[in-house]
This record gives C-alpha cells, structure tokens and sequence, in this order.
C-alpha cells in the first residue's frame, strides 16, 4: 500500500510545480507585453510641428518611425507650434510634459532669430525650460540653431553661442545646427527656403538619431 501512494503522490508534485511554473512564465510574458514605449516630446516651433508637410512627414512621425526601426518602441508626441518662440515654449512646457516623456527634445529659437529679439532674452527663456527639464528628472537633447546672416555679426555672435553656453552649463548633449545639410539647400526646402520638405526632415531625422540614441542610451541595431 505504501509503494503504490507514492508515485501518486510524486505525480501529483511534479504536477503542481509544473502549473506553477507556466503561470510564472505567463506572467513574465504579461508584464513585458505591457512594457510602455519610451515617450519623446518634440517641444518646438514650425520646424518641429511640420509646417507644409503632411502629419506623417513631420519631424516627430519621421523621427518615431526611426527609433522603431532602430529598435526601439518609442512613442514621439510632436509639441511644436508653428510661430512659436522661447517664450512660448516656456509658457507652455508644464502641458507638453502631460504624458510623462523619458525625453524631450528642444528645438526653439528659430522664430527669436527671425524676429531680430534679443539673444538674452532667449537664452534666458532656453535656460528656464531646461532647468524645469532638469527638475523633474526628464532627459534632455538640446537642438541649436543659427541666426540669420542679414541681422550682422554682432547679433549672429551673440545668437549662435547660446546654445553651446547653455548645453555646457546645463551639461546637456547638443546637435549643434536643427538644419544641418538642410538649410539653403534648394531642393529640401519648401518654396519659402525656411521650412523644410519631407526629403529634408528625413536628412534632419538621420543627423539627429545619433545624438537621440546617445540621450537614451541605446544603440542602432
């Protein structure tokens, strides 16, 4: 009697660690189905918001469809707003911040320099957004940009350092130029030689992954 309760009994262990161990493993596959993308904010003017291109041509849908292709399930919010300067952006930063990003990409700047404003001003507004930034704990890529030529050197000096000071002070990585091998270039720009098309976003989209992997610590594939 006691030799035939016995494998009984052990069959029924084995079955019991056996369920328990599938429902672990179930769970394992829950929770990383679950997993949330990682959040990016585009918090910037009419060069981020996609001004005479299509939703899907825009920086952040080209720069989400890039981070994906990279590997990576990334969600990027397109926070611009077309007219938008420094000021602007700082009123608005809190709401932007809604969905909780692991980064936020500042592009800003561009409408100061064309409306001639004062370089102190908009770096004074730039260092608010990344000190709130820096606040809350929220990752930061800062996007520089270039004054127009025509308002003479004096103004282009003092425009064109604010972002490399702020970038150092805030120990910030820095893409130097939003429109780098995009501006003046005829063919990637809309009529209006400003805004770019949809061939020159993707050029803005390859130049700056680079320097979002580093922000986010991932790696092309």
């Amino acid at each position: 009697m006691r030799s035939s309760i016995h494998p009984l009994l052990s069959r029924l262990e084995n079955a019991i660690k056996l369920v328990v161990g599938a429902a672990f493993f179930c769970t394992l596959i829950a929770a990383n189905g679950a997993a949330e993308p990682i959040v990016v904010v585009a918090l910037g003017d009419s060069l981020t918001a996609g001004l005479g291109v299509g939703p899907e041509e825009a920086f952040p849908a080209q720069l989400e469809q890039a981070l994906q292709q990279a590997g990576l399930d990334a969600r990027v919010i397109n926070a611009g707003a077309s007219g938008d300067t420094s000021a602007g952006g700082l009123a608005r930063l809190d709401w932007s911040l809604g969905d909780n990003p692991e980064l936020v990409i500042v592009q800003l700047g561009a409408n100061d320099g064309l409306r001639g404003l004062d370089p102190a001003a908009t770096q004074s507004n730039l260092d608010a957004i990344l000190g709130r930034l820096a606040e809350r704990g929220i990752k930061t890529l800062l996007t520089g940009m270039l004054a127009p030529p025509n308002l003479g050197r004096d103004y282009g000096d003092r425009f064109n350092a604010i972002y490399p000071e702020l970038a150092t002070n805030h120990g910030l990585v820095l893409f130097p130029f939003f429109l780098q091998d995009v501006a003046a270039v005829q063919a990637l720009n809309q009529s209006d030689g400003i805004h770019p098309n949809a061939a020159g976003v993707s050029i803005v989209v390859a130049n700056i992954l680079p320097f979002v992997l580093q922000v986010l610590d991932a790696e092309l594939n």
